[in-house]
C-alpha cells in the first residue's frame, strides 16, 4: 500500500506549503510495524497536530485503519524543520 500517497492526499489540504513537507517511511525487519515521519515548517507541523492534537490524532486513526487491512501497525510523528536555532 502507498503509504505516502494517501499521507499527501490527507494533508496537502491542511498545510500551507506541501511542497515542502517531507515523508519519510521506514519499516521494521519484522515486516509488520511502519514508522512514519511527517516533516514541515512550523506553521504546518502545528496545524498538522491541531489544537489538543485533534488533527494529528485524527490522521493516525486513519492512516491505522489503512494499515491494518495489510495486518500492519502504523506509528505516525510530526516533527517541524527548524532553521534558526534559539539560543
Amino acid at each position: 500500500m502507498d503509504y505516502e500517497k494517501i499521507i499527501r492526499t490527507l494533508i496537502d489540504p491542511i498545510v500551507e506549503e506541501p511542497k515542502s513537507v517531507l515523508i519519510r517511511i521506514d519499516e521494521d525487519s519484522n515486516g509488520k510495524d511502519v514508522n512514519i515521519l511527517v516533516a514541515a515548517e512550523k506553521e504546518d507541523t502545528a496545524r498538522l497536530i491541531g489544537r489538543y492534537g485533534v488533527v494529528a490524532n485524527s490522521l493516525r486513526e486513519i492512516i491505522s485503519v489503512a494499515g491494518r487491512s495489510e495486518d500492519r501497525r502504523i506509528f505516525l510523528r510530526f516533527e517541524s524543520f527548524d532553521d534558526e536555532k534559539e539560543d
